[in-house]
């Protein structure tokens, strides 16, 4: 499925127990329709020793969300928004804020 969100960009939360909150995508796992955020999703993980941890312990991770749960941040305003295309002066495509009009 194409997307308009890709690794690295910021977006908010729009559902869910972390809803409002605004992180960088670590991750996109496009087969699965689903994005990893930085801090958002955090769970508790206990883990044995092993020789790369060889403490183990509880280890924090992020989990990942369904991509319609997510918005985009725009460059402007700071707040959510639709992605738009548009093709550019230099004949590329590129993706635009449907708030501001401003490219991401």
């Amino acid at each position: 499925m194409k997307t308009k969100i890709k690794s690295g960009d910021t977006v908010y939360v729009t559902t869910g127990k972390d809803k409002g909150k605004i992180g960088k995508v670590l991750k996109l796992l496009k087969d699965k329709n689903r994005v990893i955020v930085e801090k958002v999703n955090v769970v508790k993980r206990h883990s044995k020793p092993t020789q790369q941890s060889p403490t183990g312990g509880i280890v924090e991770k992020e989990l990942s969300i369904n991509i319609s749960n997510v918005m985009l941040i725009d460059p402007e305003s700071n707040g959510p928004t639709r992605a738009g295309y548009k093709v550019s002066d230099k004949g590329k495509k590129v993706r635009i804020s449907k708030k501001s009009g401003e490219e991401i």
